[in-house]
């Protein structure tokens, strides 16, 4: 009997933008039963399937790699009524490459960001779901099990995972510098653009106790409010509500600065022993740059943020070749184990689904 070989068919958004990336989704209601028709097509003996927002994976333990990779195909084009084309959009694996693919994967060296995290909970609850279908057995049993001690060697062995790279993890890093834990702080949004609603959320993960959203259009204000749960209020009564804050974050249209050192220094002479933490996002820039200078603001402007950012980006890449030394030792041992493994004998039950805690496949 020929050894079992994993191989893997995908696209990801280094492939493929999001409006092809959809119409190959596959929604976790739908994953059963997807599971058990990959299984039964010609050379799969095992399937898992990852469908996340930035990539969409089949994998599968074939008998017959070339008939197994044609069933992926016909599979994902039958769902979609788009036929997958290799190279682009889709890739495809086999053998070690496909086992160097998943563990590159599931230790974030595919994400939009190096070194994420997200992406090993999303794989988790993939293969608990093929698991559950009862569409793995040994072989991918072993092999997901063996990704996922890969990522926590990887996570706990490099530096890959640390240090911010986005404005919003920038800013949430400094704010726990300087406050300590969150949950007693007051965020003003000053300007209801993107970047400073994505800042605002990440605050809000992280348990801020309120925010209160101003903007020229006071509508759009109640309207982005109601979605993060805060209070939306006029933009004339901006100045009057800097006490009760402690981070502000800015960005407006306007064409001059709209929080001046005149207005911020009686606030912070009235409160000595409670910072105010400033992030301006705008061009032109919102904050006068002297507001720096009062005793107890922080300020920060767009440069010095994404100039942070870029220095923990490039700690994170530097990690990389750490990262790819200790993939690639696992990748040996695991296609070694795959090439020895003798085939089940029919009807036994599998006996490899232990725990992800096992450290070697």
């Amino acid at each position: 009997m020929p050894e079992m070989e994993i191989i893997c068919l995908g696209l990801s958004h280094r492939s493929a933008p999001v409006n092809v990336r959809e119409q190959f989704a596959v929604p976790e209601g739908e994953l059963a039963c997807a599971l058990s028709t990959l299984t039964s097509l010609p050379g799969i003996a095992e399937a898992v399937i990852v469908s996340t927002c930035n990539r969409v994976e089949f994998y599968a333990a074939a008998n017959d790699a070339t008939t197994a990779m044609c069933s992926l195909q016909r599979f994902a084009a039958e769902r979609s009524g788009v036929v997958p084309t290799v190279p682009e959009p889709f890739f495809a694996h086999e053998g070690t490459a496909s086992i160097n693919h998943l563990f590159r994967v599931v230790s974030g060296l595919e994400s939009m960001v190096i070194g994420e995290t997200e992406i090993l909970g999303q794989v988790k609850k993939s293969y608990a779901a093929a698991a559950a279908a009862g569409s793995t057995s040994r072989n991918l049993n072993k092999f997901f099990q063996r990704a996922f001690n890969v990522a926590k060697e990887v996570r706990t062995q490099t530096s890959i995972t640390r240090g911010p790279v986005s404005v919003g993890s920038v800013t949430v890093d400094l704010a726990e510098k300087i406050f300590g834990r969150l949950a007693a702080c007051h965020v003003m949004i000053l300007g209801a653009g993107e970047t400073s609603e994505l800042t605002a959320r990440a605050l809000l993960s992280r348990g801020v106790k309120s925010i209160f959203v101003a903007n020229r259009t006071y509508e759009r204000a109640a309207a982005l409010a109601a979605e993060m749960g805060g209070e939306a209020i006029h933009f004339e009564e901006c100045d009057r509500r800097y006490h009760e804050i402690d981070i502000l974050i800015s960005s407006t249209a306007a064409t001059h600065a709209i929080v001046t050192h005149a207005k911020i220094a009686p606030v912070m002479s009235q409160r000595p022993d409670r910072p105010l933490f400033i992030i301006d996002l705008a061009v032109p820039r919102d904050v006068e740059p002297s507001v720096n200078e009062i005793e107890g603001a922080y300020l920060y402007d767009i440069d010095s943020l994404q100039a942070i950012a870029k220095q923990g980006l490039e700690v994170r890449r530097q990690e990389v070749t750490h990262c790819e030394e200790i993939i690639a030792r696992h990748v040996g041992e695991f296609h070694q184990w795959l090439k020895t493994a003798r085939p089940e004998p029919p009807g036994m039950p599998d006996s490899s689904r232990r725990t992800e805690g096992d450290s070697h496949a």
